[in-house]
């Protein structure tokens, strides 16, 4: 037999719950077990198949009334379906430490709150920690004393409620009025697994609204009810043993935090413990060994060909990791074999998650609240993100090119992302958080959002490099920070000095808190950038933007799709320097600074170099020039083609607004690109942190730079009337943002202070001024006057008519890929 076959049958085995025992004989009907059938796992269950009752059996009640403690933890057996709301198939739920108390006739379930203590204190300081915080008791039962003498209590009630707090998600994204309607839901008796660690349970938990928002609609058969199946796992508590790593916010690293009140006068009471798995080595004196329990992941077998093994691959590119951090065969990732219960804490699983409309993918660890301990990973991968893929690279490339095999085909260059797209998913449910500075270090962290590296070759885009392959130097580091011990010594002192060595090389760690926001001063980081200079890669951005533009048309349709597709497949086109252009902003104004550690730490919040920002501020001027903004008038007929049939929702929310049914609008294309540049250049944050920098170094471009070169494209002569009318509507997108601006409270009063002296200026400018276009008279007479009348300029701005909605980019839903 070979390996491959033993681990699956073991799996298998495994998956089977333990066997069942016959129900009590009818000369017991009065028993509570009368009917019921025995489980035998973590602790017996018996199930009563006809009369819905899921009896849970316990030992008896110490003195104090504590019958267990137990993880309780929470997923989804059936999703919703929707990107926005979220409600993923086999998404999980936090771990929580559930204290089953017996007060009486009762049996109460209780939610400890662990995050509070005094672990080292004596046992008066620790009840007095313990006592100062609120706990949850989120369910009481009858108490049922067994024929056994040990405690029998019914938890199908318990399993119905919605402990996971699915009606608050529900009640989102538009969406509300949602209720649990206690007659619709009801725990499956049929659903119950019981293993040696822990217990399984189901729920069918229906939900309803008489006001369901479009994303229901869009879905659910019955808009106004919604049904879900709900997973209930109850787990034994971890071995001791786990030693907890000391977070370093240099490591990168996702953490439990806890309050430990009996911490030294001089220490830290708020502590936070990096979260990962336990991993024992078989020699601890040896540099290299084997481990006790190795990391598995499993692959869906859902999830299809070619797709599952890109997978398969991508995710086992952190064996490296783990063999550079001295451990042998202590990760590996296997195909989930059939039989095999995704949801089970035992697995680490990444999952395949269909949704109606492409959004995030997630990699979530389930862990121990008192110790940071990673449980389980499950990661999800959402299944319409490589089809998004799959458009935008025959929209670079052309569809004639898929499925041939070469450089430039899109499935291989898809299947390159989704390996990519594994291997970071699998990273966080590892333990490790996103580092947007990878992409500045050329591809040193897969746990970065890489932007494709789209070349240009004989004046045509190209994919040959489009994806890197295997690990990263920051992903090889920050395995090593977190599982890595020392032969001897101190494990948190080791990884300190493993953190202070990578500061050393230069090996930059950005994470979200500090890349995300468009307004962000941190420069190295940032999402689907690309290149070790933001600027240079704008520059380089832009001339592949210009190639892919002109090359547009039907060459990126598929044989018989309709050429109204070409509409979705532009957009990602037109705006493919979108990100770029953040990052290449957030040298204005930007601050280089670091995760510093004191003692000793470096000075931080060092300003971006004042030739460096003047560069940024003419690239992204750059991006504003009209026949930049000007669509193909070729593109025009097949930009408009006619659709028969109603778009799908996807469609609908990825296209620019139409100038009337299938009219392309290319003065709307070109206020779209322009607003992108804008948001990001006068981003309140951004002026007053530019206005500061300015005060201090009058090098620095400063909020009057900005702002009188902004005003100075409005009126830029044009060589043709086409060009005229993209300038104008280039115009009013600055107006209306520099106004914006100017009322805005985060950018500080001499920003805004400044900006509103240059708009009032420009203003009373156009009064007197001699136009050859009469259009151009029409339009900056017509915006002067708006300007001067505050009320109405501040009526429009708080109205939906002075924002341009941008179609999404990033993957649509909640922030947490």
């Amino acid at each position: 037999m070979n390996r491959s076959l033993a681990l699956a049958l073991g799996l298998a085995a495994l998956a089977v719950p333990l066997q069942a025992q016959a129900a009590p004989p009818a000369s017991a009907s009065a028993s509570p077990l009368a009917g019921t059938e025995r489980l035998d796992g973590l602790y017996p269950v018996h199930v009563d198949q006809k009369g819905g009752r899921i009896l849970l059996s316990l030992p008896v009640a110490g003195d104090d009334g504590v019958v267990t403690r137990m993880l309780y933890a929470t997923a989804l057996r059936t999703g919703l379906g929707s990107a926005p709301i979220g409600l993923d198939r086999a998404q999980p739920g936090p771990a929580q430490i559930l204290l089953v108390r017996r007060m009486g006739k009762k049996i109460a379930f209780e939610l400890e709150n662990p995050r509070f203590r005094a672990s080292s204190g004596t046992p008066a300081e620790q009840a007095a920690a313990a006592n100062a915080f609120a706990t949850s008791l989120i369910w009481m039962g009858d108490a049922i004393d067994g024929p056994d003498g040990r405690l029998l209590v019914d938890i199908a009630p318990f399993l119905a409620r919605d402990t996971r707090n699915v009606t608050a998600q529900l009640n989102s994204s538009g969406e509300k009025g949602w209720r649990l309607v206690d007659n619709l839901s009801a725990a499956d008796p049929a659903a119950v697994r019981a293993f040696p660690m822990n217990l399984e349970f189901e729920a069918r938990q229906t939900y309803a609204s008489d006001t369901p928002g479009p994303e229901v609609r869009n879905i659910a058969p019955d808009a106004r009810q919604v049904t879900l199946v709900v997973r209930h796992s109850l787990i034994a508590l971890p071995e001791s043993g786990y030693v907890p790593r000391q977070f370093d916010p240099r490591g990168g690293s996702f953490a439990t935090q806890i309050l430990d009140f009996s911490a030294p006068l001089g220490g830290q009471i708020v502590q936070n413990l990096a979260n990962r798995f336990r991993l024992e080595r078989l020699d601890p004196a040896a540099p290299r060994s084997r481990v006790r329990k190795p990391i598995v992941f499993y692959i869906d077998n859902a999830a299809p060909e070619p797709i599952r093994t890109a997978l398969l691959e991508g995710a086992s590119w952190w064996k490296q990791a783990f063999e550079a951090a001295g451990f042998v065969d202590a990760y590996r990732v296997e195909i989930l074999p059939e039989g095999a219960d995704p949801l089970d804490i035992r697995y680490n699983v990444v999952n395949w998650v269909n949704r109606a409309t492409r959004g995030w993918s997630y990699g979530y660890a389930v862990s121990d609240p008192r110790t940071g301990e990673i449980l389980k990973g499950s990661v999800l991968l959402g299944s319409l993100r490589v089809r998004q893929d799959m458009l935008i690279y025959e929209g670079l490339v052309g569809a004639d090119k898929t499925g041939t095999g070469g450089p430039n085909d899109p499935v291989q260059v898809a299947l390159a992302r989704i390996r990519q797209l594994a291997a970071h998913e699998v990273g966080h449910a590892l333990g490790l958080m996103h580092n947007f500075a990878g992409s500045t270090q050329d591809r040193a962290s897969v746990m970065d959002y890489p932007a494709p590296r789209i070349g240009l070759k004989d004046g045509a885009p190209d994919l040959s490099d489009a994806y890197g392959v295997g690990m990263g130097r920051w992903d090889v580091h920050a395995i090593d920070w977190l599982y890595g011990d020392p032969v001897s010594g101190d494990p948190d002192a080791a990884a300190r000095a493993k953190a202070e060595a990578a500061e050393s090389e230069g090996l930059r760690f950005v994470s979200d808190e500090n890349a995300r926001s468009v307004s962000a001063s941190q420069p190295w980081g940032s999402l689907w950038d690309d290149g070790a200079d933001p600027v240079a890669e704008l520059d380089r951005m832009m001339q592949v933007r210009a190639a892919a533009v002109s090359r547009f048309g039907p060459a990126a349709l598929a044989p018989g799709e309709p050429v109204a597709s070409l509409r979705r497949k532009f957009v990602p086109i037109w705006l493919v320097h979108r990100y770029q252009v953040e990052a290449a902003a957030k040298l204005l104004g930007g601050l280089t600074s670091e995760y510093a550690v004191g003692p000793g730490a470096a000075a931080q919040g060092a300003p971006v170099a004042p030739a460096d920002q003047k560069r940024a501020l003419d690239s992204l001027l750059a991006t504003l020039q009209p026949a930049v903004l000007d669509v193909p008038s070729a593109l025009m007929p097949q930009l408009s083609a006619g659709f028969s049939g109603d778009y799908d929702r996807q469609t609908e929310i990825e296209i620019m607004p139409m100038a009337g049914t299938a009219a392309f609008d290319p003065l709307v294309a070109a206020q779209v690109a322009a607003q992108q540049t804008l948001n990001a250049l006068l981003a309140p944050e951004r002026l007053a942190r530019m206005a500061e920098q300015h005060r201090a170094n009058p090098d620095s471009p400063g909020v009057d730079a900005v702002a009188a070169r902004l005003l100075a494209l409005t009126d830029a002569p044009q060589a043709t009337a086409r060009l005229g009318a993209v300038r104008r509507a280039l115009g009013t997108r600055i107006i209306l943002s520099l106004a914006r601006a100017a009322m805005s409270s985060d950018a500080g009063v001499d920003a805004t202070t400044r900006i509103d002296q240059a708009l009032h200026d420009w203003a009373e400018a156009q009064t007197g001024k001699r136009f050859a276009d009469p259009a151009d008279r029409a339009w900056a007479l017509s915006t002067a006057r708006l300007l001067k009348d505050r009320d109405a300029l501040k009526a429009l701005l708080a109205s939906d008519k002075a924002d341009l909605p941008i179609p999404p980019g990033m993957p649509i839903g909640d922030i947490q890929d």
